[in-house]
């Protein structure tokens, strides 16, 4: 007994039933130029006979309706058994031919865009999103995939024209397709499918209401990620060492962070331009929102992820040259960052400085000018630039992932301490609170020594990534020299000796901020208050490893 829908001929048969509709009319009419027999549904099949294409609707090989607006349509045997059945096994052969399913030869399928969807802003309701979870879509994937010596699965659009030449030099024989072929479609099916299944699961779980009181104030029960198409580098950190970019966002939705930033001049950026960049923009989006509205600039140097000079000003140049003074030494090849629209007078002033990338908002009219003289610096703008909200961030190790919530710190001012007897001014405050802020951005252990300026406030010295905190104290003091005098010094985690505040006294540091939370605090103060300097406690230890 036959039961499904029985074609004619042995032509060779393509599922085409796409949402991204790009070029899709020509590959299905040069497929049916070929000879080959155009299976489709709904919008996919109208737009393919407005375009000349003979078409079979999917309805008429199933006998069966679509349904619930065509939530089902493709889900039948008719469909899946004509895609599944083994081309080199012959009773799978004998019930296809049983069941009067003549076999699938191609299968060009996309899917919804759930993340694109999902990235709206407002965001969209709960219904509409879930409208946009794919169900017949990732299951025809996979079907064919697994399928994928016997059936083509095309996902991406751009490979339609390498698939039409390979069949047209065939005369329209699709087994003409190599295994090579056949198993690089199947695997980018099986990616794109895995990434959807990602940002379904990820966006669910802080959208769907009743997961809330699960997911918004603990880590994650399990980590998913996926990325973007990989760009390849130049090479790693060192030239012996292959590396790729891969861009958070998965297909369909939209870019974010460095990976939506554009480009201006210069060479491609190098593995270690990514970093420097990426450190370059957490000391900068740290100084942004209404608490920095008194300096609104901010300028951020870096060299290999730690930075030279940072500064907070009314103005930009000011900014500019209160961060390079910071350390102009070690600035030289380095990456900078601001937080506004770079000026054309602010490019002047940079000037011939060596200057490996520059990160902006925006630029003035003539400033890309200005900056693009030297020909191998590379400008990028990164138009939406937002304060550095809490979030949580993974990193791999050997065997496994860490994973824990980053942000601006957050500290109560109201409730920071001043431990000394010589109290703390409303503007020693002001310039505390900068300074906690670039420390938390330098690896520790770590010493910064800040200082007001004339416009806002800036670095003097930074004592970066000591396995000894006095060490770092001393490093800061040689990087500040005389500015030292009358600065203040902020620590990312508590002095567990006198030593500490002792040498930051010889060379002129009259005030500092800690956590606290030592043993020896009562040591430590007491030194502070020999020295008649004023100590304040934060109570929050500020370590990046």
């Amino acid at each position: 007994m036959k039961w499904g829908y029985i074609v004619q001929d042995e032509s060779p048969r393509a599922l085409i039933s796409v949402y991204d509709k790009t070029g899709v009319h020509d590959f299905a009419k040069q497929l049916n130029d070929l000879g080959w027999q155009i299976l489709s549904t709904g919008g996919t099949a109208r737009l393919l006979r407005e375009n000349g294409v003979n078409v079979t609707d999917v309805t008429e090989i199933t006998g069966h309706p679509e349904v619930f607006n065509g939530r089902v349509k493709t889900l039948h045997p008719a469909i899946h058994a004509a895609i599944l059945a083994r081309g080199n096994n012959s009773e799978d052969m004998l019930t296809l031919k049983e069941l009067g399913y003549p076999r699938i030869d191609l299968v060009a399928v996309n899917l919804y865009p759930f993340a694109e969807v999902a990235a709206k802003e407002p965001p969209v309701s709960e219904a509409e999103l879930i409208e946009m979870i794919d169900i017949g879509g990732p299951t025809l994937v996979r079907a064919a995939a697994k399928s994928h010596q016997d059936v083509l699965i095309v996902t991406d659009p751009t490979d339609y024209v390498e698939i039409l030449e390979t069949i047209k030099e065939a005369n329209g024989d699709p087994s003409a397709i190599n295994l090579a072929t056949r198993q690089r479609l199947a695997l980018t099916a099986y990616q794109r499918t895995a990434a959807y299944d990602v940002a379904l699961a990820n966006t669910l779980a802080t959208r769907l209401e009743f997961l809330e009181q699960y997911t918004s104030e603990v880590l994650p029960e399990k980590i998913l990620i996926s990325g973007g198409m990989r760009t390849p580098l130049r090479y790693g950190e060192n030239p012996h060492q292959p590396a790729a970019f891969y861009p958070a966002n998965v297909l369909g939705e939209s870019p974010h962070g460095l990976a939506a930033a554009e480009q201006h001049g210069g060479k491609a950026l190098s593995f270690n331009n990514y970093l420097d960049l990426d450190a370059a923009l957490r000391f900068c989006r740290s100084h942004i929102g209404s608490e920095w509205s008194d300096w609104p600039h901010c300028c951020v140097i870096i060299k290999h992820t730690n930075a030279c000079g940072v500064a907070v000003s009314t103005n930009q140049i000011s900014a500019w040259d209160d961060a390079l003074a910071s350390d102009p030494e070690s600035a030289f090849g380095c990456v900078i960052a601001f937080n506004t629209i770079v000026t054309k007078a602010t490019a002047e002033r940079i000037g011939d400085h060596f200057v490996e990338c520059i990160i902006a908002p925006e630029y003035e009219d003539g400033a890309l000018e200005v900056l693009s003289q030297k020909k191998n610096r590379r400008m990028l703008t990164l138009e939406e630039m937002k304060s550095l909200d809490m979030q949580t961030q993974f990193r791999q190790i050997d065997g496994g992932w860490l994973a824990q919530t980053e942000g601006a710190p957050v500290i109560d001012w109201s409730d920071v301490k001043c431990v000394t007897k010589i109290q703390a001014n409303p503007n020693q405050v002001d310039l505390a609170r900068f300074g906690v802020a670039v420390c938390a951005q330098v690896k520790s252990n770590c010493v910064i020594f800040i200082q007001p300026t004339e416009t806002g406030f800036a670095t003097v010295g930074i004592g970066p990534g000591q396995t000894s905190r006095v060490e770092a104290v001393r490093i800061a003091a040689r990087r500040a020299g005389k500015r030292a005098h009358g600065a203040m010094m902020v620590s990312d985690a508590f002095f567990p000796f006198r030593d500490g505040i002792d040498t930051s006294h010889e060379i002129g540091i009259t005030a500092v901020v800690q956590p606290g939370g030592s043993i020896r605090d009562q040591e430590v103060i007491d030194a502070a208050d020999e020295h008649k300097m004023t100590m304040l406690f934060t109570g929050v230890r500020l370590f990046r490893h």
